[in-house]
């Protein structure tokens, strides 16, 4: 199997855990808050990586990078941890006023703004690029703006949530070149939103042990795959593939979490929201076809 076939199927798991994790987030917050909720998965995220960590050294022993940078790996995982405290928490509030569909969907457009900021970091935005933003704008429109051209607070804050992991796969792309150990990088990352959300959990929640323990099995899919697997295989994914190809594996997430919602919670869509989700998505998969030579 190639590498990049590796990273592909990575990435294709990702996008399947953290859709169908919209629910589990979605369920969790019946009973306890969302900070709470992002301190416990965070803290499980992370715990879960350490004898997965020790079980790749002691079976692989041979493939073991040696130039491994301690001090960016360490560095490279606070940034990390920093910015995915941001992007869960805003998405965890949102997600309580919004449904884990349309969560996903809004999300999704952090696989647009990826391919946008590259553009204006290195060069200038192609006329496609400013294509896809417009159809996902308007698809956003249909999803979210209300007849009276309101919009609801979830989905603003969901919105806000895509910029962040927007700036969240910019990072890791960054330390990615860096000679960082990558298990070790996401389990950092975890620890560190973990104690951010920790300081906000005590702060804003009245913390109940018995409310998080009829909570722990949404906290334990979120935790243990959505945060322990599914963040480490997209680092580990997107080590292996190209950034357009990474993102466009994962606008799957998108389709996912609308048909998680639709089975395991019985959410529905209006036609006008149904196909704003149509245009999200044709933005996005437009967003990641491969430049021509004009476009360059």
């Amino acid at each position: 199997m190639s590498k990049e076939l590796k990273g592909i199927i990575m990435l294709f798991v990702t996008a399947f855990i953290w859709g169908t994790a919209f629910t589990a987030q979605s369920a969790g917050m019946e009973y306890i808050g969302p900070f709470t909720f992002n301190c416990v998965r965070s803290f499980l995220g992370g715990l879960v990586l350490i004898p997965i960590m020790a079980g790749f050294k002691a079976f692989d022993r041979q493939n073991i990078k040696t130039d491994i940078s301690l001090k960016n790996t360490v560095i490279g995982g606070i940034c990390c941890g920093t910015v995915l405290f941001a992007a869960s928490a805003l998405q965890q509030c949102g997600i309580a006023q919004t449904t884990a569909g349309k969560a996903g969907f809004i999300t999704a457009l952090y696989i647009v703004l990826v391919p946008l900021a590259e553009y204006f970091i290195y060069k200038k935005a192609s006329k496609r690029i400013w294509l896809c933003v417009l159809i996902a704008m308007c698809g956003f429109y249909l999803l979210c703006i209300k007849e009276d051209l309101g919009i609801g607070r979830g989905d603003m804050l969901v919105l806000v949530c895509a910029f962040c992991f927007t700036v969240h796969i910019m990072v890791i792309d960054v330390f990615n070149g860096r000679n960082t150990d990558g298990m070790l990088m996401s389990c950092i990352q975890f620890f560190t939103a973990g104690v951010y959300s920790a300081v906000f959990m005590l702060a804003k929640e009245n913390v109940s042990a018995a409310a998080v323990a009829r909570a722990w099995l949404p906290l334990a899919y979120a935790g243990i795959m959505s945060s322990g697997v599914a963040y480490t295989l997209q680092i580990l994914g997107q080590r292996r593939t190209s950034p357009a190809k990474a993102t466009l594996i994962m606008s799957l997430e998108s389709v996912f979490a609308a048909a998680a919602g639709a089975i395991i919670l019985g959410e529905k869509m209006q036609p006008r929201e149904m196909l704003g989700c149509v245009l999200v998505f044709a933005a996005v998969i437009i967003a990641q076809i491969r430049p021509t030579s004009a476009e360059k």
